[in-house]
């Protein structure tokens, strides 16, 4: 048995705290994870309408290794609950001057397509030199961001004990000051290209214009460890997540909103359930957007104190969810179709907080892959069009219709889709306003917080919280930020945090 056994309660079922929740009981912890809605899975939720099934939030799972990591947590083998496949072509790119190319695995591959797509630009090369950059902040990352909690430059380098050549070198490698769009281009002079490679940090639901160079790390995560679709959908992700922890002895509290935490004497002794039940627990893992976290279960100063703080919301986003009586033959599981002018789409969606009025489209036809997403011949076709995070002004009840028809006719106009509209047979949608309503995240963000900042734009709230003792935070809005593994990281620092404090107490009442 394990000493330092304690009580768990995990707040929010998306990936982030079903990550949390199988790590923390793997470490002989007993945890009972709450949500308010009445399934598990956060953002990773399932539509089902008239024969067609659709994933309605994730839908590209990259980096692998973080899942089979926290399955290894209790000795168990991935493929054992998940039939991964893998996908190459990753992505089909259009344009809006008619042309397209696939985004594919191999570097040398896709630097020979490049060079292909833009003859006499040197393309290739230039992407070559960014994977090498990419490579290098990667490796950067793992030493020094991932699989640790970390809130500020501090937390990740002990300036006392690293100050010699080698650390200072990767500090200054990690080219602070400069962003993702600049070194992309500094490398690749197509236009075209440089909008492919800046869409890494959608994942992240940022601007390339305003996002730290370090984030390039994620393109070099995609080429090493691949693009993969889990049989099922992503929800399939979720559900093999709930069934370890359940394995494992966790228990799950759904329709069970928590309305704040007990705090005494700075440190969680329970949580204070909306019903007015209280719960005591030792600790707990909120995977709870983080400023909200602080300022509605924390509250008084500390809640202030991230109310001041200059967080910025993630982009917020449309979800159109159609159900095709005919599938497209010309395009792939994962599409872009993009924007006529990435400066103009992200400087409305991002300095202006309004929707671009000729957004990049990104679209998921899965059923080539998994036939069961939809009636035979058809398509269970998702479609993002990311927004503002959701201002005041905002009426998504009156907005949605005309922006509707702009994502629809940029489809028939840039996709080769003109004949769309007389293929739709079922048809949903999500709004910003839906989002913020749906999931406990900030102004309908959809990625937590926003990367920007070419300094210090990679860093969130840590996981480990430095304002109360036993609180610990995962999801997109804590380290090390969004993206489907990264949340899932964010699960296991969370748990792995925890689970060391524990070990910590332990030696001092002992000693």
């Amino acid at each position: 048995m394990n000493a330092q056994r304690t009580s768990v309660a995990v707040i929010g079922g998306g990936l982030g705290g079903l990550a949390a929740a199988c790590v923390a009981a793997a470490r002989e912890h007993k945890v009972t994870l709450y949500d308010k809605n009445a399934w598990i899975g956060g953002k990773a939720a399932v539509l089902h309408e008239d024969g067609f099934r659709f994933d309605m939030g994730p839908t590209i799972l990259t980096v692998p290794r973080v899942l089979e990591r926290i399955f290894a947590e209790a000795g168990r083998n991935l493929s054992d609950y998940l039939d991964l496949v893998r996908l190459d072509p990753q992505w089909r790119c259009f344009f809006d001057d008619g042309t397209r190319i696939d985004l594919q695995e191999n570097i040398d591959a896709m630097a020979e397509a490049m060079d292909r797509f833009a003859p006499g630009k040197n393309a290739g090369e230039g992407y070559k030199r960014f994977q090498e950059i990419s490579a290098h902040l990667h490796d950067i990352s793992n030493r020094f961001f991932f699989w640790k909690p970390v809130e500020d430059l501090f937390d990740t380098i002990n300036i006392r004990a690293n100050m010699n050549p080698a650390t200072l070198r990767d500090v200054l490698s990690l080219r602070m000051g400069s962003s993702v769009a600049g070194t992309i281009r500094s490398k690749v002079k197509d236009e075209r290209l440089a909008q492919m490679l800046d869409h890494f940090t959608q994942y992240v639901g940022s601007s390339p214009y305003g996002s730290p160079a370090v984030l390039c790390a994620i393109a070099h995560m995609q080429a090493a460890d691949g693009v993969w679709y889990p049989m099922g959908g992503t929800r399939a992700v979720a559900e093999a997540l709930a069934k370890l922890a359940g394995e494992l002895g966790a228990t799950f509290q759904t329709d069970s909103d928590v309305a704040s935490l007990r705090i005494e004497n700075g440190a969680v002794t329970g949580i204070v359930l909306a019903s007015g039940e209280v719960v005591p627990y030792d600790n707990v893992i909120s995977n709870m957007d983080s400023i909200r976290t602080y300022r509605e279960l924390v509250g008084g100063e500390v809640g202030e104190h991230y109310a001041r703080k200059d967080f910025e919301p993630a982009c917020s986003g449309v979800v159109l969810y159609l159900g095709l009586n005919k599938r497209y033959d010309h395009i792939l599981h994962h599409d872009f179709v993009f924007s006529r002018d990435p400066e103009e789409e992200f400087d409305f969606i991002y300095r202006r907080g309004e929707p671009a009025p000729d957004p990049t489209c990104y679209l998921a036809a899965p059923s080539a892959t998994d036939p069961s997403v939809a009636p035979e011949g058809g398509e269970a076709l998702y479609v993002l069009v990311h927004t503002p995070y959701l201002r005041p002004h905002h009426d998504w009840s009156q907005m949605f219709p005309a922006y509707r028809q702009v994502i629809i006719d940029k489809l028939k106009r840039t996709a080769g889709m003109s004949d769309i509209e007389e293929r739709i047979v079922v048809e949903r949608h999500l709004t910003p306003q839906d989002i913020h309503d749906r999931y406990k995240v900030l102004n309908g963000a959809i990625y937590g917080l926003a990367s920007h900042g070419k300094f210090m734009g990679a860093f969130k709230p840590g996981n480990r919280s430095r304002q109360v003792r036993g609180l610990y935070l995962a999801g997109g809005a804590a380290h090390p930020g969004p993206g489907m593994p990264m949340v899932m990281m964010s699960g296991w620092i969370a748990a792995d945090a925890l689970d060391a404090d524990g070990k910590v107490e332990n030696l001092r009442n002992v000693s």
